[in-house]
């Protein structure tokens, strides 16, 4: 089985395979590992104002802080952050906006606020409820693997830990259960998005491998988004803060597009467009995008 060759949202086309698509990140949230968090979520909407000018395909605005330790926020204050700025920014740019929660109100009501697309970290284990709202409503999700309930946070090391043996192997795992869940509640196939989940139950070595082995996710048959921006398995083998990290993103972007990843979900969007041009440019067939080659 092939992936779907073209998911259709918010009045825009994706056609998986011509292209990898940048997905910008809006951290509507202080407490967050990437060093970019927002205290205000006016904030959020220069940001993504310039995000669209720099070339990113997707806006991807979340409220709550995916950081290893970092506590739940209350339903109020998420949506408090997230749903005004999706509101203000999507009549002000071109592309779509997805949202990035895993509770069903946040989720519910950024669509009503402009949003076209749900980015679920928990990939239907925590609300399943989410699938029925993608299915309803006609937007894509992503379904990301999340493997914390199986490891344990460090707090001195401030990360994730894993204590299973393959990531590859658990990542499908989790993966073919989310994917046959949301095709049970009425999502379509091209309406399906999978995402590894790098550093969300992985240690960092796992991180490394992933991206190694991404092209055995093919096996899925769906578009693939990968989020390797400022991670920590960049720390680990850089040692840099997570402002220095664009050069590392960089090398794990290039690396996971010849692996076969379809969206980057990044927070340099100028930088990373870049690399995707010129990834594209080396790997993809169709180079329209780059001029006269």
């Amino acid at each position: 089985m092939n992936k779907p060759l073209v998911t259709r949202f918010g009045g825009h086309e994706f056609r998986w395979g011509e292209k990898t698509f940048v997905m910008g990140i809006i951290n509507l949230s202080p407490n967050t590992f990437s060093g970019d968090g927002l205290s205000f979520a006016e904030e959020g909407v220069p940001q993504g104002q310039r995000m669209a000018a720099e070339g990113a395909d997707i806006l991807d605005v979340g409220g709550e802080s995916t950081r290893p330790g970092a506590e739940p926020i209350p339903l109020e204050e998420e949506l408090r952050r997230v749903i005004p700025v999706i509101e203000q920014l999507a009549p002000q740019v071109q592309i779509p906006i997805s949202v990035d929660s895993y509770k069903y109100e946040v989720a519910r009501q950024a669509l009503q606020a402009g949003a076209r697309m749900l980015n679920d970290q928990w990939a239907l284990k925590k609300e399943p409820r989410l699938a029925d709202l993608a299915a309803a409503e006609g937007v894509p999700i992503v379904l990301m693997s999340n493997q914390r309930e199986l490891g344990s946070y460090d707090p001195v090391a401030k990360r994730d830990t894993a204590d299973y043996a393959d990531p590859i192997a658990e990542i499908l795992k989790t993966l073919r259960w989310s994917l046959e869940r949301a095709r049970a509640a009425g999502v379509p196939r091209q309406n399906l998005i999978v995402d590894p989940g790098l550093g969300i139950g992985k240690n960092w070595r796992h991180d490394l491998e992933i991206i190694r082995r991404l092209d055995e996710l093919q096996v899925l048959a769906q578009p693939l988004l990968l989020g390797p921006s400022r991670k920590s398995f960049i720390k680990m083998v850089l040692e840099l803060p997570p402002d220095e990290r664009v050069e590392g993103t960089a090398a794990a972007v290039a690396i996971g597009i010849e692996r076969g990843a379809d969206i980057v979900r990044v927070h340099d969007v100028k930088q990373m467009v870049r690399v995707c041009r010129m990834c594209d440019a080396i790997l993809r067939r169709d180079r329209r995008s780059t001029g006269d080659l």
